[in-house]
């Protein structure tokens, strides 16, 4: 048995942690309610994987409750990294908050027809029946080995939730019925049409997008298209029958540059201090969204170190008594791709993330910002030049 008050006691704190930062949906109090019935750790496998800041180690239920526990319920902002590939992490139980808040903008209902995209261990798709009923989640997953471990956790909790195993990516709607929501657990840089047509009219998609962050769109009446605002940050794991994507830290950008030197160099009229801003941030994910950044500190202040995963790299770095120096190479000028948009958010009066949409139409996809119709815009899945 765990100490510290055994299970109860994490899932007692978390809650109160939830509770103090404003955690719990105000307009879904349902959450709290379903968090409490199904508890985290019914979902989770007896083994979890904990960084260590140089590796992954195991954390077992069997040897270490109470680490195993912790894992699970002292954050509520930490995903619970459940399997590694190749020694990165390949499924997780998101972050609690952040499933909160997903689930919140769902604007879920009972009696709703619910298509959960990506099961992994089964936690959201058991969230989701519990509010909308039994027999009306189904929920596809890419791994039979997964899809057979959410069927046992969410039978064992008696719930009624069909698990199939499928590429909900490319799958189509289960059954040739439209459903009133669509959840999905792991990010897509471009939405599936497929995903669209399954939605009836009115209806809800929640997705994470691409690197960085989470969004809503509503389905047209006309089922012609599906639009709406950035939710939330967050990162998710990838589209398993996508583009990898590229790592963020020092050694996938020294993978990136190896030995090479400086091609480029240029003195900024910036801070790169600021870059440390999520609202910035996430501006550049949207302009330039295959730039991978990483900060850290560096002797003289904040480094910012970026790239696109290929060849292309570029390092912004303060400098004592002048000012800081934008060093590139590769291809491509991507440190002058940033520092554009940088600009250009400056432009827009610095919009905070959920200033930012997503439309998507059957041929078309793009971001926008501030209105759907006459605001910035960036093509998704295309070359990127922000327009009017």
């Amino acid at each position: 048995m765990a100490g510290a008050g055994g299970p109860a006691g994490y899932r007692a704190r978390l809650d109160a942690l939830m509770a103090e930062r404003g955690a719990w949906p105000e307009d879904s109090p349902w959450l709290r309610a379903a968090f409490a019935e199904l508890p985290r750790h019914r979902f989770a496998p007896e083994r979890l994987w904990r960084w260590n800041g140089r590796s992954y180690g195991p954390v077992e239920l069997a040897g270490d409750p109470d680490g195993w526990y912790a894992e699970l319920y002292s954050d509520a902002d930490a995903a619970a990294v459940t399997r590694l590939t190749d020694g990165r992490p390949s499924s997780s139980l998101s972050a609690p908050s952040v499933v909160a808040d997903m689930l919140d903008s769902l604007r879920l209902e009972p009696g709703h027809r619910v298509w959960d995209v990506g099961t992994g261990q089964g936690w959201t798709a058991a969230l989701a029946a519990w509010r909308a009923g039994p027999g009306l989640v189904v929920s596809t997953e890419v791994d039979d080995q997964l899809a057979a471990f959410a069927r046992d956790r969410l039978a064992a909790a008696g719930l009624d939730v069909e698990v199939r195993v499928a590429d909900g990516t490319s799958a189509e709607v289960p059954e040739g019925r439209q459903v009133d929501r669509l959840h999905a657990t792991y990010a897509v840089e471009t939405v599936p049409w497929s995903w669209v047509a399954a939605v009836r009219p009115g209806g809800r998609i929640v997705y994470p997008w691409g690197r960085l962050g989470y969004a809503a769109l509503t389905v047209a009446d006309d089922g012609a298209r599906a639009h709406g605002w950035v939710h939330g940050l967050a990162r998710f794991m990838g589209d398993r029958s996508g583009p990898v994507q590229p790592s963020a830290g020092y050694s996938a950008f020294t993978a990136v540059r190896g030995d090479a030197e400086p091609e480029h160099c240029r003195v900024l009229d910036r801070d790169p201090a600021g870059l440390e801003d999520w609202h910035l941030r996430f501006a550049l994910r949207v302009a330039v969204p295959d730039a991978v950044l990483f900060t850290c500190q560096g002797e003289d202040g904040p480094v910012a170190l970026i790239h696109d995963g290929d060849r292309s790299w570029a390092e912004v770095l303060p400098r004592a008594g002048a000012g800081p120096v934008l060093l590139q190479g590769g291809p491509r000028r991507i440190g002058d791709e940033l520092i554009a948009a940088w600009s250009q958010w400056e432009a827009l009066g610095r919009p905070d993330l959920y200033d930012y949409g997503v439309t998507v139409t059957p041929d078309s996809q793009w971001a926008w910002h501030g209105d759907p119709d006459t605001g910035a815009r960036w093509p998704i899945g295309a070359p990127r030049r922000a327009t009017r």
